[in-house]
């Protein structure tokens, strides 16, 4: 008990963790709880609900809480001691998971649950947990032979490592390609933010000039903006070719092999269990019925999108032949000269609205949101362990008392992972009668705070923020009080977007904006002329963006179904035949996208990638029931929270969607929200 993790904590010792802590916590709570779990059903073959789920949950959570601030400090503070200490344990982590799936003991005692003459006299929470139980004991090969047993645990255990070898590869490889620039003239064109960044980052590296590297708010402005047509290409090829057997560091990290052994052990877990293909076994956990069911959403969509955004490709191409006398288009000329047609149609652009989003009054506008919408303050705390100086913890109040907490972590930094997320740290849930709180990491990239200039947003970066929030929400204003559905915990995947993407829609309403925006200098609000401009160019070249998600979709999907032992090879022709179907832009052959497509090789949404655009669909829908009844109306706000976030993973999400909108969704809201004919 001498080691930190294995002490009850409310919030996580950050500034005692040290990485060789790490391993001996987790080794030594995974051989109790086995020791205990084995002990338990010995001693009673056929327990009810209080003697199994209830200390089963707590020794999960105490393993869980023990784990929680390894693998976020390792995504967010990485170094070398930490990354070996992460890597010892997730193995241990993968191999103690396939143990408690596949503990026919364990799998008993939960049918026998299941089976008792009380069951439906047990709360929906409990039901449900007990039924998404069975079916994950199901999914990890319960029922399997002991050889096929032995198999699928030597699987699951072997993808576990190798989703973090994709990570790593990818971390490294970003890390791994820097230029360094002397000559301002070279950066003509970059926005003062982005240039003030660049000189920020030579000097933290201990560089005169300016250094691009490809963290995102380094490499995004040099592509949108810098008038060196090489520079973008060089940017461009260096982030298309991360991690893979082309580029400026070709065969260093290349995840090829990675992705093809992925792939091979995916199918292959696929059919010991019975399903057809990976696709279908990501689809058991899912709202989706069935792979067609997938795959004609997406082509719907496309086939609605199509046409426009061709219409948009083609006045692209105008624009740039006659304006700029450029007679073909590369892919590091999309963005910039797409920022072109955009100031000449609209006149206005991201750096022109960075001042009005000082991300200090961003926040304050989100927390004012909050309060109109569920009734709910956020205070923030001073006094807290903190894993980095820019780290902010903040506390959701009701009525004066504490409901939640959450981490927030805005700023890109070296050994950061890229992109945004939440996380959990802790799960609402009852114990000894005691209500744990839920906390929340909230974690994004945005740029700096640069000298005496606050840290100043785009409206993309807004809208980022204000997604990852409506992720906290739903984890955060859960009413449950069993781990299993509470929070984001037990939703379905294609579901679980659903708050996130429903939150961003007050990042367009000028009534919003009115005290979600302020200069930075003046605090004046966005100024009506600047926002009228803002709101007519949000659904610029929508339908192209729209086809582009479509394609990373479909290529998902599709891979995950037809994917035979291909190879690279096999993946780069999939992904061309699924441009051949939707796309509009076509990238050079070089381009390896797939090498660092981390959300499908490395995070949750292998076969799943759909669901952004599914629950885009089912967050449009929802927020149509406001945008007919009143955008800040506290009687919808209120109904949205009871049936979709306080509910967490308690029922399925078509029942708790049609509770709140009356109705099955469909994508007329979200095409519309689109400006899609």
């Amino acid at each position: 008990m001498d080691n930190l993790l294995l002490q009850a904590n409310t919030l996580p010792p950050f500034s005692r963790f040290t990485p060789a802590l790490a391993e001996p916590a987790i080794n030594t709570l995974i051989e109790r709880n086995q020791a205990q779990i084995d002990a338990l059903l010995a001693a009673n073959p056929r327990p009810d609900w209080a003697q199994l789920a209830e200390p089963m949950e707590q020794w999960s959570d105490e393993l869980n809480q023990a784990w929680s601030p390894v693998s976020h400090l390792n995504s967010v503070c990485n170094t070398a001691e930490l990354r070996e200490a992460y890597n010892a344990c997730i193995g241990q982590l993968s191999a103690h998971g396939t143990w408690l799936g596949q503990h026919e003991a364990l799998f008993q005692a939960y049918s026998a649950l299941a089976a008792r003459p009380d069951f439906d006299q047990l709360d929906v929470a409990r039901r449900t947990t007990i039924n998404q139980t069975l079916r994950d004991f199901r999914l990890a090969g319960v029922a399997l032979a002991p050889a096929q047993r032995e198999r699928f645990a030597a699987i699951r255990k072997r993808l576990s490592e190798l989703s973090t070898q994709f990570n790593e590869n990818v971390l490294d490889a970003t890390k791994g390609w820097q230029r360094h620039i002397t000559d301002a003239s070279e950066l003509a064109g970059l926005p003062e933010t982005a240039l003030a960044g660049a000189k920020q980052a030579a000097e933290q590296a201990s560089l005169d000039g300016y250094l691009i590297t490809l963290d995102f708010p380094s490499y995004f402005p040099v592509l949108n903006y810098c008038d060196n047509a090489d520079l973008r290409r060089e940017v461009y090829e260096a982030s298309a070719t991360r991690a893979s057997d082309q580029g400026p560091n070709a065969g260093q990290w290349d995840n090829g092999p990675v992705m093809e052994e992925i792939l091979a052990l995916r199918q292959e877990q696929a059919r010991l269990l019975g399903f057809a293909h990976y696709g279908e076994l990501s689809l058991a956990t899912k709202m989706a019925e069935n792979p067609e069911q997938v795959l004609n959403f997406l082509r719907e969509l496309a086939a609605r999108s199509k046409a426009q955004a061709q219409q948009e490709w083609q006045e692209l191409r105008q624009f740039a032949r006659d304006e700029y006398q450029l007679d073909e288009l590369q892919a590091w000329d999309v963005p910039y000269y797409s920022e072109k047609l955009r100031q000449a149609k609209y006149a206005v652009s991201q750096e022109e609205i960075r001042p009005y989003l000082p991300a200090d009054r961003a926040l304050q506008g989100l927390f004012e949101l909050t309060q109109r919408l569920f009734g709910i303050a956020v205070v923030e705390v001073t006094e807290f362990d903190r894993y980095h100086p820019d780290v902010r913890l903040f506390e959701l109040q009701e009525g004066g008392k504490a409901i939640a907490r959450f981490y927030l972590d805005l700023y890109a930094r070296a050994d950061k992972r890229g992109g945004a997320w939440m996380d959990e740290c802790r799960v609402r849930r009852l114990h000894d009668d005691k209500l744990q709180l839920p906390v929340a990491y909230l974690v994004c990239n945005f740029t700096p705070p640069v000298g005496d200039t606050p840290a100043l947003l785009t409206h993309q970066e807004l809208t980022t923020l204000f997604h990852e929030f409506g992720h906290g929400i739903h984890h955060m204003m859960t009413e449950q009080t069993v781990a299993a559905v509470s929070g984001i915990n037990g939703v379905a995947w294609d579901a679980v977007e659903l708050p996130s993407q429903f939150l961003e829609n007050w990042c367009w309403e000028p009534e919003a904006l009115a005290f979600i925006s302020g200069h930075f200098e003046t605090s004046e609000p966005l100024p009506a002329a600047l926002l009228e401009k803002m709101l007519a160019a949000r659904n610029f070249q929508s339908a192209m963006q729209m086809i582009r998600q479509l394609e990373f979709a479909l290529f998902d999907f599709r891979l995950h179904s037809e994917y035979e032992g291909e190879g690279v090879a096999g993946v780069l022709k999939l992904l061309e035949e699924v441009r051949d179907e939707v796309a509009v832009i076509r990238p050079p052959q070089w381009n390896r996208f797939s090498h660092s497509f981390s959300h499908i090789f490395a995070g949750g949404y292998a076969a799943g990638y759909y669901s952004y655009k599914w629950a885009e669909v089912l967050s449009a829908d929802a927020y149509s029931r406001f945008e007919e009844e009143g955008i800040f109306n506290k009687e919808v706000g209120a109904a949205f929270r009871h049936s979709i976030l306080a509910r967490g993973g308690s029922e399925e999400a078509q029942t708790l969607f049609r509770e709140f909108r009356g109705r099955d969704a469909n994508t007329d809201a979200l095409l519309r929200h689109s400006g899609i004919g």
